[in-house]
């Protein structure tokens, strides 16, 4: 295993180190309900008798039905997240339009053809999400692209009135635009109710966090799931005097680190220890039925117990597809789910330094390797750099690489945002993984702005679908790469 190129690994990665085969639990899909909103005029003479709009006769709304079928197929090849797409529906009243609202759908998409006011009233469920598509060009026209904003959103008058439903929720033409809201819903609905292992319990940064479990569970929906020290130690204690599990673990260490792009500058032993302690983590989360876990007191109480630090282990389990966080600050953690959940790939819960000349350092001991969501990033593993001890992964992470960043504010009101790039990858004597981040946006408002402490970072740019998810929930987010709300 040692000889493999770093492009050659996947998310197997465990299972090529010779420990048992575990992994994340599935995706839960999102469902979407698709219906067409029409309605047939009868002509009357020397008066109006239509309304806008070039579907007008049933064998319109026919052959409109079968486009639209042919173009979800299509925008279901190119979701990268579980979609299940009910059939379309083709409606001119308000009854049937009320049976479909009742359905179990997470997302219902209106085709506003046509059809009066009430109907999409009807169909927008509040305590569910709505999206609306319109057509433009090349055709056929749609009533509503004319009258959804006054009529529909506005009830003809300037305020917002219409429940469950806002600007961000229309689409004219472009399938693109529909994809990308319906990946942030589904990392939304995954993350809503997520269930999380909290060994040394559920916490939150300084004196702004200490409601943050609160919210977690209140807004989030989250189910946190304590695991005390006096039961999680004698665990450990356990895993550490069964000869074959050790064995396996030193074994797997050892392929590990004879990988390209790996080089040890800590004690092997502590490398070791480190695999048996995320078996260890597996098997919690095992018992709960879940696939996310945080470690309290991490640069403390775990060392003794497990004669290392949880620093590799939840880089390790990151790297899998699990979600593993230190610190259990549940300030920053509802980020890193949903930001995971919307982009498909692990993510980096980071200590943030000052902002300047529109760069910003980030750095933290668990960063996981496969950040691009396939190739393992090389790596040094060093201690952890505050206690000098255990076994802490340095991330050589991608020059160049355009990066999502989170900054979650203690009172979940208003969170910022921006896009940065990755400009280098120091050795200061702080935190191991470390990268200086290029602001792409307004470095000042961003150090006006800032709030919370932990920040939250991937690859790629996934602003506006965070941005969509959060205010489903009441968050705003301040785009500073924008210069605006998103």
């Amino acid at each position: 295993m040692g000889g493999l190129a770093l492009s050659s690994l996947d998310l197997g990665a465990a299972e090529d180190l010779g420990l048992p085969r575990r992994g994340p639990l599935p995706r839960k899909p999102i469902t979407m309900q698709p219906v067409l909103t029409y309605q047939v005029a009868q002509r009357r003479e020397v008066t109006s008798w239509r309304s806008w709009g070039g579907i007008q006769t049933e064998a319109d709304a026919s052959q409109e039905k079968a486009r639209i079928e042919r173009e979800l197929a299509e925008l279901k090849k190119g979701a990268e997240f579980p979609l299940e797409i009910r059939p379309v529906q083709a409606i001119k009243t308000v009854e049937p339009a009320a049976n479909l609202a009742k359905g179990d759908h997470d997302v219902m998409v209106i085709y506003g053809a046509g059809g009066g006011l009430k109907i999409l009233e009807t169909l927008s469920v509040k305590d569910k999400w709505n999206l609306m598509f319109l057509r433009h060009d090349p055709g056929p026209a749609y009533l509503w692209y004319e009258i959804v904003h006054p009529r529909f959103l506005r009830k003809t008058v300037d305020e917002y009135g219409q429940p469950g439903f806002d600007v961000k929720d229309v689409v004219v033409d472009r399938y693109a635009e529909m994809l990308w809201r319906l990946r942030a819903l589904s990392g939304l609905k995954n993350t809503l109710g997520k269930k999380m292992v909290c060994v040394g319990g559920a916490a939150g940064w300084g004196h702004g966090g200490q409601t943050a479990p609160a919210r977690a569970r209140e807004l989030w929906k989250m189910d946190l799931v304590d695991c005390d020290y006096k039961d999680f130690g004698p665990r450990i204690g356990d895993a550490l005097k069964k000869a074959d599990l050790v064995k396996t673990c030193a074994v797997a260490a050892d392929r590990y680190l004879g990988r390209r792009g790996v080089k040890l500058e800590t004690t092997r032993q502590f490398v070791a220890n480190a695999f048996v302690l995320n078996e260890v983590f597996k098997d919690v989360m095992d018992e709960a039925r879940t696939d996310a876990i945080t470690v309290n007191n991490c640069m403390g109480t775990i060392m003794g117990m497990s004669k290392t630090t949880a620093c590799m282990p939840l880089s390790l389990l990151n790297d899998d597809g699990y979600l593993a966080f230190c610190e259990s600050d549940f300030v920053v953690i509802p980020s890193g789910v949903l930001l995971h959940y919307i982009s498909n790939l692990p993510v980096f819960l980071n200590d943030p330094t000052y902002p300047h000349d529109n760069t910003v350092t980030l750095a933290h001991c668990t960063a996981p390797r496969k950040m691009n969501g396939r190739k393992l990033e090389p790596v040094k593993i060093l201690t952890h750099f505050e206690s000098d001890y255990g076994a802490a992964p340095k991330v050589e992470m991608k020059l160049g690489q355009v990066c999502t960043n989170l900054v979650p504010d203690f009172a979940s009101k208003k969170w910022v945002g921006f896009e940065g790039t990755i400009i280098a990858n120091p050795f200061h004597a702080i935190c191991r993984s470390q990268i200086d981040v290029k602001i792409n946006g307004d470095c000042n408002a961003l150090m006006e702005e800032m709030k919370g402490f932990h920040w939250m970072m991937s690859y790629g740019d996934y602003l506006r679908e965070c941005g969509y998810a959060l205010k489903k929930v009441g968050v705003d987010l301040l785009n500073v790469s924008a210069g605006k709300l998103a």
